[in-house]
């Protein structure tokens, strides 16, 4: 069922502040411009990698899911690790079937890449909040 990583998910309290961090520091050279989802309550910028993504994630208003994330994590952190799968419908019922805790409705919603995303409980993943992804057509 898992398929390949997509990105890593990193909680900052400002995007602006952790590009240098990624481009200068660490010489990434493709940079994406942020861009907001009020719907999920955060600000994203992706920075490509060879092989998969850094999500910069930032609270988007007070009423954002990271925010709490922050309170423990003041400078951020990894939030969370998400991988593909071929088929969001039959990944549910597979992590429904084996007690795994779908966070929110459980039912997927539109993430920032466009396509369906879940997130698993991190006390059923070995304390690492996951998200699975739709993977794109033809991936």
């Amino acid at each position: 069922m898992i398929g390949k990583l997509n990105h890593v998910g990193v909680a900052t309290p400002s995007i602006a502040e952790a590009i240098p961090l990624y481009r200068d520091v660490l010489g990434a050279t493709r940079v994406g411009e942020p861009f907001d989802l009020p719907a999920q309550g955060v600000k994203v910028c992706f920075v490509d990698l060879p092989n998969a993504q850094i999500e910069l994630i930032e609270p988007y208003d007070d009423t954002s899911p990271i925010v709490g994330f922050l309170a423990k994590n003041p400078r951020g952190g990894q939030h969370h690790v998400c991988f593909e799968v071929d088929d969001m419908d039959a990944a549910i019922a597979e992590m429904k079937a084996k007690g795994v805790t779908l966070l929110g409705t459980g039912e997927p919603r539109i993430g920032a890449h466009g396509t369906p995303v879940v997130f698993l409980h991190p006390r059923d993943m070995g304390g690492v909040l996951i998200e699975l992804m739709q993977a794109a057509e033809g991936h």
